[in-house]
């Protein structure tokens, strides 16, 4: 990757803002190093992926998101994939868990082939969910995001904790790691920066981002980061940057302390990776804790080896992750 033309703090942040969510495999500074591998999980072993749906289940749609349902009985689960992702993400975790609780798993507006949305996404797609929970009258469910899904996890905790049993985040933190210093205005400069830059994007140039991103930070196994590009190129670019801005735009540290559910964070982590951004699997981890800082009742785990898609790198330690934390909760 060619170095960008400037050095300075904002274009740095900028740059890692783009590897990490756009899949821009590489940064030009350990600034932009640092926020990236933050941000990232891996492989081990490697699922069939399904292509749409994840198999034929009743479809509708709730305010700005497409919902699909499995399962007749137990504890509802709301699965929330991330950028530029689609219900195919969760399908490991889908069959692990339909036959002992009722799953609900969402497709945000703009990803995997679904209208685009005009205005603020991530309001939209909060509003969304709480409209979920309350139209079909959902009894105390579970939130399971990853990445940007985790953040929106995290979102809705702090603001109606009352209506859900318990929040796992699967790589999805409050904060963008490597902005957590930086100030409002300093933010918001980087976040019009990111704007402009991917003003106009085209869908050849998404779909190569994506498959550079797979290959080098999304998973481990080539053929399955060649997979999922596939899949999340189906996103618009245009949907994709907004949520991306908005996200990066965010700081819920502040809030942290009003989630009154179980939180459980899963840190991915590969060795190659981290010996590469020197960084250990414990000091990671720690990173992680310090950023969820102020949540009362945290647990974050480390999946290893596995990079930011772990759903793909370790499907069965991440489904014995949550396993356990919902058996934890007393759910059936």
């Amino acid at each position: 990757m060619r170095k960008p033309k400037s050095t300075s703090p904002i274009r740095q942040l900028v740059a890692a803002a783009l590897a990490a969510a756009m899949g821009l495999a590489a940064t030009a500074s350990s600034v932009a190093a640092e926020a990236a591998s933050d941000s990232v999980a891996v492989a081990g072993e490697k699922p069939a992926i399904a292509t749409s749906a994840i198999s034929v289940s009743p479809r509708f749609n709730i305010g700005t998101m497409l919902v699909e349902r499995h399962g007749e009985r137990g504890t509802p689960l709301i699965l929330i994939p991330g950028l530029a992702s689609g219900a195919w993400v969760w399908q490991d975790v889908v069959k692990r868990f339909k036959d002992t609780h009722v799953v609900y798993v969402v497709t945000l507006a703009g990803f995997d082939g679904q209208p685009v949305v005009s205005g603020k996404v991530m309001q939209q797609a909060l509003q969304s969910l709480k409209g979920l929970i309350v139209t079909q009258e959902l009894d105390k469910p579970v939130l399971i995001g990853h990445s940007l899904g985790g953040v929106l996890s995290i979102a809705l905790a702090q603001a109606e904790s009352s209506l859900i049993a318990g929040v796992v985040s699967i790589d999805g933190l409050p904060v963008f790691p490597g902005t957590e210093a930086m100030p409002p205005a300093q933010r918001a400069a980087m976040v019009a920066d990111i704007k402009a830059g991917m003003s106009g994007l085209d869908r050849e140039k998404f779909a190569s981002q994506q498959q550079e991103y797979m290959r080098g930070i999304g998973v481990l196994d080539a053929v399955t980061a060649e997979r999922l590009a596939q899949l999340s190129a189906k996103s618009d670019p245009a949907a994709t940057a907004e949520y991306m801005a908005e996200t990066l735009a965010l700081d819920l540290r502040p809030n942290l302390p009003r989630i009154s559910v179980p939180v459980l964070l899963i840190s991915p982590y590969n060795a190659a990776d981290g010996e590469a951004k020197m960084i250990s699997e414990a000091a990671k981890t720690a990173h992680y804790r310090q950023l969820m800082a102020g949540t009362p009742r945290l647990e974050v785990v480390s999946v290893s080896p596995a990079r930011h898609f772990a759903m793909f790198d370790q499907p069965k330690l991440v489904s014995d992750a949550i396993g356990k934390y919902l058996q934890a909760l007393g759910t059936p």
